[in-house]
């Protein structure tokens, strides 16, 4: 259907209103109301458009980023060196291969359960390779379908609640709170530690929960996944636990939730070596779906896993695997160790600088996130001042749930120089 007539642009998306006449052509096709339901676009593309629009504004300032978690330091030799070696293998008739299995490299799948889940039980056949934790947070959502109920920690990263609209397992907005119909909110606030308060929480199907947490960098005690696992085997329910960040965990927090005794029969673990490794770039991840997890009608998850799998995924690049193999040897392991003690490291100092300035700081222990509040005030208006007055990009808390108001996350993910310039001028900021 082609048209001339003048665009009504009331209402219209920015895509749709850079000209005030254009000739249309329409399709037919209705627009999945699902995605009606977004209020505005996903969180971090928002955040460098800001970034964007300040560097316009200041072209000589020198913006400092603290804001999404994108790793910086360069990935080590004996990992790169595995991955130069098998794509160079790639150009010869005797190391080129094509398709491998949909579900990952057997070596690499076997490596991951040895070495990440040690004396958990897990098995080779439950490890799943990925393209990453994010993908596979979708592919796991295609699984349960649409007719799920969902529970989050509030605040929570923002992938799990725009997953379930697109899904079809809410409903609209409500403007006034910015939830999201049939969403359960699990409020997780230094009041109760960061935890939620599960006498008050009704059942869902699914149980979103990310330890050490993203935004809060909380990761959660044992006591206390003992509890989330008790309440998921009482409920019926299925956990899908992200474990991203467990490789920053220097205390006796468990690392992934298989350390708790009848976990396999409720939860399905995702990570990834974004964090871990500094594959934010190469793309590289696992999700473990236990054998003993099965459905209402006993039918095993993995198997649905595996079918969605084998539908819409051909397997990770063969030259990350590669890469994800190295990273799990001796020499590869201590190298990463090397990597995230520099993430680490800069958590402290400005743990130490918020600190010191008399804030409220929370995380950067176990986790290369902090979580500052500064009461009173909202997300976005603080996010402003700190990127107006000191040239630094954090994130607005508001955008993990209606629990991060009044917060912003700061990251530790930088070159050390340049997060003791940040922490040099957010003195001066909130001095």
């Amino acid at each position: 259907m082609i048209s001339s007539n003048v665009l009504n642009l009331k209402g219209l998306a920015p895509w749709a209103t850079r000209t005030r006449m254009a000739i249309v052509c329409q399709t037919k096709v209705t627009r999945n109301a699902n995605m009606e339901k977004f209020r505005n676009g996903y969180l971090f593309p928002e955040i460098e458009k800001k970034k964007k629009a300040h560097m316009e504004k200041y072209p000589d300032a020198k913006v400092i980023s603290l804001g999404v978690g994108d790793t910086t330091e360069p990935i080590p030799t004996i990992v790169t060196s595995a991955m130069a070696e098998h794509s160079l293998a790639l150009s010869t008739p005797e190391g080129y291969k094509g398709y491998g299995d949909e579900q990952g490299n057997k070596s690499l799948r076997k490596a991951i359960a040895d070495t990440i889940y040690g004396n958990m039980g897990i098995r080779e056949n439950e490890v799943f390779i990925s393209d990453g934790a994010q993908c596979d947070i979708a592919r796991v959502q295609l699984m349960f379908g649409s007719n799920m109920t969902v529970a989050v920690q509030d605040p929570t990263f923002p992938a799990y609640v725009d997953s379930s609209i697109i899904m079809g397992q809410t409903g609209e907005v409500l403007e006034e709170s910015g939830k999201y119909k049939g969403v359960e909110y699990m409020r997780c606030a230094p009041e109760n530690l960061f935890f939620p308060d599960f006498s008050i929480t009704p059942r869902t199907d699914i149980i979103f929960f990310c330890s050490p947490n993203n935004p809060t960098g909380q990761a959660a005690s044992r006591e206390q996944l003992q509890q989330l696992v008790d309440v998921a085997k009482r409920n019926g329910s299925i956990i899908v636990y992200d474990s991203a960040y467990a490789s920053y965990i220097s205390d006796d927090s468990p690392q992934s939730i298989y350390e708790i005794p009848g976990s396999k029969e409720v939860a399905i673990e995702i990570s990834t070596f974004s964090k871990f490794a500094g594959f934010t770039g190469v793309r590289l991840g696992w999700t473990v779906v236990p054998d003993e997890l099965l459905y209402s009608n006993g039918f095993p998850v993995l198997q649905d896993f595996d079918r969605i799998i084998c539908t819409c995924f051909n397997g990770a690049s063969s030259i990350a695997q590669a890469g994800g193999l190295a990273c799990l040897s001796d020499e590869g392991h201590k190298a990463i160790r090397g990597v995230i003690d520099v993430y680490k490291e800069n958590a402290r100092i400005l743990l130490d600088t918020f600190t010191s300035c008399g804030q409220e700081v929370y995380g950067g222990v176990n986790s290369p996130y902090l979580w500052v509040h500064f009461p009173g005030q909202k997300s976005w208006d603080i996010f402003s001042e700190i990127l107006e007055k000191a040239h630094i990009i954090t994130v607005p808390g508001c955008g993990f749930g209606p629990g991060g108001e009044g917060f912003i996350r700061v990251s530790s993910f930088n070159y050390k120089d340049c997060v003791l310039e940040a922490c040099s001028r957010l003195r001066s900021f909130l001095g």
